[in-house]
């Protein structure tokens, strides 16, 4: 992955720079699927978060669980969750441009005083598209979205995920490294200055070579 393409994945559609990663233990609880599926979906997240190197842990000092992820038919939905509105403000007027623009998934970053990632919260609506979806294949890319800020612009022309041999499902080898690279410690949690793709891509390509 050269550092244009890196530089690109974290450069927002209004121009600026914007990278970070998760500055605190990773706690997630998932809502709205089967007992079968959320084990899919949990072990999706433990595996992106041992790609990256980085920890979970079994509560958050602060919110008790940091990744809340709900799976939904309807945006509306949304407003029935108890105390919802309190973690995301302006929630009704989310709802209404989510469903203007027929989205079918969202996500909601909180930052801590570094800029590191300190919470997300992700909303799939499960419409006939991703409802044909593979749960697992699902669950990765939903974890993988979590795991960094990436621009909202990253991953529209090309999927971040890849067939292996043998059918299963895993992130392209350059987005693995990609991930792995951008929790090297030496790194800052946040960065704004596109000087850090550079240095991303670098650890990369390091990484390739070694």
């Amino acid at each position: 992955m050269t550092e244009e393409e890196t530089r690109a994945l974290f450069t927002r559609s209004d121009g600026r720079y914007l990278f970070a990663r998760w500055g605190r233990p990773i706690v997630p609880v998932v809502f709205g699927v089967e007992e079968a599926t959320l084990g899919v979906v949990k072990g999706a997240i433990e595996a992106v978060v041992a790609l990256a190197g980085h920890r979970m842990a079994e509560t958050d000092p602060e919110l008790g669980a940091n990744f809340m992820m709900f799976f939904l038919r309807d945006w509306r939905e949304l407003l029935d969750v108890p105390d919802l509105d309190r973690l995301i403000p302006e929630l009704g007027d989310l709802v209404q441009r989510l469903e203007a623009a027929e989205a079918n998934q969202y996500r909601v970053f909180r930052f801590d005083a570094e800029g590191g990632i300190r919470a997300c919260f992700a909303f799939v609506r499960m419409d006939a598209e991703l409802s044909a979806v593979p749960a697992e294949v699902l669950a990765l890319n939903q974890a993988m979205q979590a795991i960094l800020l990436w621009s909202d612009m990253a991953f529209t022309d090309r999927s971040a995920l890849a067939r292996a041999q043998g059918g299963a499902t895993i992130l392209r080898p350059e987005v693995a490294g990609l991930i792995r690279a951008a929790y090297d410690p030496v790194l800052p949690v946040m960065a704004q200055d596109v000087a850090h793709a550079l240095r991303l891509s670098a650890r990369v390509q390091g990484s390739r070579d070694t």
